[in-house]
């Protein structure tokens, strides 16, 4: 297997063709291909926080139905479905900006774009295992004995990560470093949590190099283990990287 992940897009939609394009990808009709054949994933978060986040749901949507991708949910994508499912959600942390996009489209646009994510959310794995078993994808990681596994417990830690319910000295949610003590074969690729370089840690790795906060746009190409990056165009936001709680 021949497949190019791409990190949390969070509507990042230029530097999201950049880094195809350094990957090799040509887009001749609309979407991204391969000459040699190689394939994308995606490991969540598509939208929110960035400019183009409607655009980005519509170039992974129809790389899905097509075959030609790989797409596992991430917790703002869990929330932005759940929004357009109707529910009681708060538009805050980044759902704001594709709310907003929203609004801006006629009901008929509203409704095109609506039917795709919620077809392309309930059609995802929580996580994908692939290549026999050598490769996890999944948003803020898996834990070696959940692979295989679905429940509650292993929903939330998939979208969320290991949380603890408390909040650091920059407000944000603590995340026990699960990756310390994973010591599965399989690699497991993940992002939700931003630092400023892609984090091997074990046979895990961090691949948010936080773009939608101005560092970078980071792809692994597997089995190569190749890290590949393209700069952001965002402004750039000290606070959100977690590199200083992490080894």
């Amino acid at each position: 297997m021949l497949i190019d992940i791409i990190g949390d897009i969070h509507g990042c939609r230029k530097e999201w063709i950049e880094l195809s394009k350094k990957l090799g990808y040509k887009w001749t009709n609309g979407l991204p291909v391969h000459p040699e054949g190689r394939i994308l994933g995606f490991v969540g978060d598509l939208t929110d926080r960035g400019p183009d986040s409607l655009d980005v749901i519509n170039d992974v949507y129809h790389l899905i139905t097509q075959n030609k991708a790989f797409y596992v949910p991430g917790n703002h994508c869990n929330k932005l479905y759940r929004y357009l499912k109707g529910n009681d959600v708060k538009i805050i942390h980044g759902l704001e900006t594709t709310v907003a996009e929203l609004n801006l489209l006629s009901p008929k646009e509203q409704a095109s774009h609506t039917r795709k994510f919620i077809e392309l959310y309930e059609k995802a794995p929580l996580y994908h295992v692939l290549d026999a078993g050598k490769l996890v994808i999944a948003h803020a990681g898996i834990k070696q004995e959940d692979i295989g596994q679905l429940n509650k417990r292993i929903t939330v830690f998939v979208l969320y990560g290991d949380i603890t319910g408390e909040k650091n000295a920059k407000g944000l949610p603590i995340r026990k470093d699960w990756a310390q003590e994973y010591t599965g074969d399989a690699w497991i690729v993940y992002g939700h949590t931003p630092v400023h370089k892609a984090r091997f840690k074990n046979r895990t790795i961090n691949i948010d190099t936080g773009a939608v906060f101005g560092n970078e746009l980071t792809a692994i190409r597997y089995p190569e283990m190749e890290i590949v990056s393209v700069k952001s165009s965002m402004p750039y936001v000290q606070e959100k990287f977690r590199d200083d709680e992490l080894n």
